[in-house]
């Protein structure tokens, strides 16, 4: 069988364990060959102090065209964390590396908490709704989800026919498939609705929730979906098997008193389970 070629495009922050230092290694446990195409290089994520920051946005499309002489394939192009302006880069660069069969899934990484991070242009949602007129997929949390559809934010709690609201407001921009995280339903619990526009399914998957945040779950969640899906899991399938690699990763994280803000998800020992679920029938 073909081994399947995955492109993903964000920025590489060297310590924290966020954007392609997650993806990377994920999408590998997941059999596919992991190509990453970095926005930028920082010392750490932002999240920290300080960092050092090499913005490669010039480099971006060069390194596409030296690929494109080879005609190399690509059979999903998964984006993460994006400056504004190198939003309409990377439209450009999707619209010449998509073919019929390419799967584009966007994770905006832009918001939390109610309002932008820091450093984004005004215009950065407008730029970001662009980019999902191209996607198949997308899997905002809920924030970026208000902002996206223009709703209200009132939290990670929310009743579960807005959330259905949204998520079928969020597929008029593009995607088919939307995946809602870190959704709250009821009290001690935390999830991620799905809803497949051609089917008109709506399903959910919930675990418990964990007292803590750390940076770079959301990044390690969409690349195990993208692994999982492009293994030839169902879109719930993919979920679950992600939702629980991420669940064992905080637990581990929790458990070992790991300060998640700073370091991230200790998921480097949790692959080995996540690849199981992915060769179980």
């Amino acid at each position: 069988m073909r081994q399947k070629r995955c492109l993903t495009i964000q920025d590489y922050s060297c310590l924290g364990r966020c954007s392609l230092t997650v993806a990377l290694p994920i999408l590998s446990a997941a059999s596919l060959e992991a190509v990453g195409l970095p926005t930028a290089i920082l010392s750490n994520h932002t999240a920290y102090k300080d960092w050092t920051f090499v913005d490669l946005s010039d480099e971006m499309e060069k390194s596409i065209e030296m690929w494109r002489e080879y005609n190399h394939h690509f059979d999903v192009i998964y984006t993460g964390y994006l400056t504004t302006d190198q939003i309409d880069i990377t439209y450009r660069i999707i619209q010449k590396l998509k073919e019929k069969d390419t799967k584009v899934m966007i994770d905006p990484a832009c918001a939390d908490n109610g309002k932008l991070y820091p450093g984004f242009k005004e215009n950065h949602m407008e730029e970001m709704k662009k980019l999902l007129s191209i996607a198949d997929m997308t899997c905002p949390n809920m924030t970026e989800a208000c902002l996206l559809t223009d709703h209200p934010y009132h939290g990670e709690s929310i009743s579960y026919e807005e959330a259905v609201s949204i998520a079928k407001d969020l597929s008029k921009l593009g995607p088919s498939i939307i995946l809602l995280t870190g959704v709250i339903f009821k009290e001690g619990t935390i999830g991620c609705l799905i809803y497949e526009k051609e089917k008109e399914a709506i399903s959910l998957y919930e675990t418990n929730c964990l007292p803590i945040n750390f940076h770079g779950a959301g990044d390690s969640f969409c690349s195990a979906f993208v692994g999982a899906y492009e293994r030839g899991k169902s879109v719930y399938q993919s979920v679950k098997i992600a939702h629980d690699f991420v669940h064992r990763a905080m637990q581990r994280s929790y458990d070992n008193h790991v300060d998640g803000i700073l370091y991230g998800l200790e998921f480097e020992p949790e692959l080995s389970s996540y690849i199981k679920d992915l060769e179980a029938e």
